[in-house]
């Protein structure tokens, strides 16, 4: 049997890519927003349809577990979002999704699945956020056959180098590259971004009880600007809420036609995040989602901000790489991390393509610091040329590419001591640029998008029930299907537990032995109805 799948050219040129390397390790690096899920789950059936072995993906965060399970079940794959070694892995799963920090504390069980396996790293670089994660992403995966590495942006190695990661002087090397500027120009992938920099005269008492006052256009050292950069964030200045004020009313604009248009806030920490939906509250007459790291619920939220239509979403680093919210049409960067990868991570969360809307352009406004407005240019200067405009972009002025480079050598992360004081900040000349809707040369929503079909074998002896095949009802996938199961089995379970006196101990184990099981959490499918068979029998004979 053969499975046929839709590529888009970009996707279809880095598979032929990586069957002809056939190498170990292959990194892919891929703008946020071209699809890099499809090209790794298309080569994932590639080498799932060559010989019988385990798939394993790992993800930067918790919810891109279920965001990949979901994407898995629809090309035939099907994997375990909440596996956990205690648990074990069914025979009628094809592999895992974990993250790296549970690599970091399971490196050992995943080794056992994944030897002789296929492993798909996702945002690969964040196996450099802590050395020990380095280490365990290693250990854990280095007996695999094939790893397919991804990544949204090119990246260094400043400490140690990351596993399976091919370097010339701290440069990761992709073994292929689809950028920006490449998916601007091949249409209807994904959109261009626009930059509105809001400057701004800011004064604060420094950390050694120095008076300063100075605006963005001042020259000062990596310190001195990070301090600039935090007053300005502050929510006890003027600039914040002005600037709120100015991105709510372009997406009031942008929601006139395009009705369920989003928003989106990038916080420093939970209680500046807070504290901005508390602005919005009582400035804007909004009341934003906000989602922050301490709630069990963020994830779920996350999901149903994406699938409602609430204007405003504040968040600090929930919404990560490769979180999918299409409907996030105008942004806010409030957060004091100027990085260029969290920068380009962070515009990506604004360029999907948004299948049905009338205006494709986004806009995300940054302080006007002078490390943003380099990181600004970088990306705006892809756009201009991707879009070959003749007319001048005026929110764009010139800045050499590696403007503010040195500010970054002073960490922003770092705590201020207790007598650094917020004084003032006021915005100055907030800008709004006009995105040329009238010269959008982006293909119309009716125009088909180039695609290309190949077909690939079904993965081989694993006895895993399709859509439909007897056992899964059709579109529900087999984990999902399985945990109904589950349910129904303790069920049926506890209803023993009241008829015949027993403990839940013995009844679990009893209804294991009829169905010929260890584990429910290691039973297939078929397994699974046979023990609720025999538990709705027994409970018909009492």
């Amino acid at each position: 049997m053969t499975r046929t799948i839709r590529l888009r050219p970009w996707q279809k040129a880095a598979f032929d890519a990586y069957v002809a390397a056939d190498v170990p390790d292959f990194l892919a690096v891929a703008t946020p927003g071209a699809g890099k899920t499809t090209f790794a789950l298309t080569v994932a059936r590639y080498e799932l349809g060559r010989r019988p072995c385990r798939l394993v993906v790992v993800a930067p965060t918790a919810h891109l577990k279920v965001q990949w399970a979901n994407a898995a079940h629809a090309v035939g794959l099907h994997l375990d979002p909440s596996w956990n070694p205690a648990d074990g892995l069914a025979p009628d799963l094809h592999g895992v999704v974990t993250t790296y920090q549970q690599v970091a504390t399971s490196a050992q069980a995943l080794r056992a699945i994944a030897h002789d396996g296929f492993v798909v790293l996702d945002e690969i670089h964040h196996a450099a956020d802590e050395r020990a994660w380095g280490d365990a992403v290693r250990l854990a995966f280095s007996s695999a056959a094939r790893r397919l590495a991804l990544s949204g942006t090119p990246f260094r190695s400043d400490t140690a180098p990351i596993p399976f990661i091919r370097y010339v002087q701290d440069e990761a090397q992709p073994d292929f590259t689809y950028g920006y500027a490449d998916a601007l120009k091949d249409g209807r992938v994904v959109r261009p971004v626009y930059f509105p920099r809001v400057g701004g005269e800011m004064e604060w008492v420094a950390p050694d009880g120095t008076a300063m006052a100075a605006s963005f256009d001042d020259q000062l050292d990596a310190a001195r600007s990070a301090q600039r950069l935090r007053t300005a964030l502050s929510l006890d200045g003027q600039w914040l809420p002005t600037v709120l004020r100015a991105a709510h009313e372009r997406l009031l604009s942008i929601r006139a036609v395009d009705h369920d248009a989003g928003g989106l806030v990038i916080a420093i920490d939970q209680e500046h995040a807070r504290g901005i939906a508390e602005i919005m509250r009582w400035r804007l007459g909004v009341d934003p989602v906000v989602v922050t790291s301490d709630d069990p619920t963020a994830s779920a939220r996350i999901a149903r901000f994406a699938a409602g239509t609430e204007p405003w979403l504040v968040a600090v680093r929930m919404v990560s790489e490769g979180v999918d919210i299409p409907r996030l049409s105008v942004g806010v960067y409030a957060t004091t991390t100027t990085t260029e990868l969290f920068f380009r991570q962070a515009v990506g969360r604004f360029v999907r393509w948004r299948r049905g809307a009338k205006r494709q352009q986004a806009f995300l406004y940054l302080p006007d610091d002078p490390r943003l407005r380099a990181r600004a240019f970088q990306i705006a200067d892809e756009r201009r040329h991707s879009l070959r405009r003749d007319r001048r972009d005026d929110e764009d002025a010139f800045v050499p590419p590696d403007a503010g480079a040195e500010l970054d050598e002073q960490r922003d992360t770092e705590r201020q001591p207790s007598l650094f004081t917020v004084i003032s900040a006021v915005a100055t000349d907030p800008e709004e640029p006009e995105a040329p809707w009238d010269l959008d040369p982006l293909p119309a929503d009716g125009d088909a998008e180039p695609v290309v079909e190949i077909e690939l074998a079904e993965p081989p002896r694993l006895a895993v029930p399709g859509p439909g095949s007897g056992g899964v009802p059709g579109g529900v996938p087999v984990i999902e299907h399985k945990r109904r199961l589950r349910e129904a089995n303790a069920r049926a379970a506890q209803e023993l537990v009241l008829l015949t006196g027993w403990t839940h101990a013995r009844v679990n184990a009893e209804l294991n032995r009829r169905a010929g099981i260890k584990r429910v959490t290691q039973a297939t499918v078929e397994q699974l109805e046979r023990r609720l068979h025999h538990a709705e029998s027994w409970i018909r004979k009492l």
